[in-house]
């Protein structure tokens, strides 16, 4: 199967969801993609639904209660279908409408919200799945192409001073306030758009993890437009 994303030595692609949740990472592979071009009309189920706040967490009921079009149905079938699917497998999945996730500016140095380059931690063995059903979608970059922020000195130096603690205690400071979570692309980096409808399988730092973690981020959201993203 051939599709955009199938010459990265990062990426995986899968034709079905059994293939997606039981094949392995290995290697520089730690995202796996079920490609999918989505027939059904998102936008107008994302025009239906009511944002509360920045984040609206949408859920099944919400989705049938929703008067749609022929297309509309289409794509509301194929929300509750991934919906289902995920949460048999033993994921808890969740469909959010997104006007915008809350930004980091505390420093000026570095950041730490999902806009930022990120990894997932977890402490026990689990992945990230997600899709974009509607809007702007993330990005991965490879892990060759991004350093983690931490061991950038100027960083490094300015989160010191900011640790009023023992120097032995640097490195759970670090961590405690989830700064080693986030990387800088290098400059030749070329980030890879994780596209509209695709169900995605990323890697999570974990305590049984054979790879590397998938580095990712959010996008900066288009103007006027609401995301419909699932995500778990």
């Amino acid at each position: 199967m051939h599709n955009i994303f199938s010459d990265s030595n990062q990426i995986g692609t899968v034709s079905g969801f059994s293939e997606l949740v039981h094949t392995d990472f290995k290697g520089e592979r730690n995202a796996l993609c079920w490609y999918r071009n989505l027939d059904g009309d998102f936008n107008e189920i994302v025009a239906k639904l009511k944002i509360k706040e920045n984040i609206t967490e949408v859920y099944p009921k919400d989705l049938l209660a929703l008067q749609l079009s022929e297309k509309g149905n289409i794509a509301r079938e194929i929300i509750l279908n991934d919906l289902r699917l995920l949460t048999d497998f033993g994921a808890s999945p969740a469909l959010n409408l997104l006007k915008c996730y809350e930004r980091d500016d505390e420093f000026d140095f570095i950041s730490t919200d999902v806009y930022s380059f990120h990894v997932d931690r977890s402490p026990i063995a689990t992945d990230t799945f997600l899709c974009t059903y509607h809007g702007a979608a993330s990005d991965i970059i490879s892990n060759a192409q991004a350093k983690q922020k931490i061991l950038i000195p100027e960083i490094r130096n300015k989160l010191a001073a900011l640790h009023d603690g023992p120097s032995e205690e640097f490195e759970d400071f670090l961590k405690e306030n989830y700064f080693d979570l986030h990387y800088q692309a290098l400059p030749h980096a070329v980030p890879v758009n994780l596209g509209l409808g695709h169900l995605w399988r990323l890697a999570v730092d974990h305590p049984q993890q054979q790879v590397l973690p998938c580095i990712h981020r959010a996008p900066i959201e288009n103007k006027g437009e609401y995301r419909l993203l699932l995500i778990c």
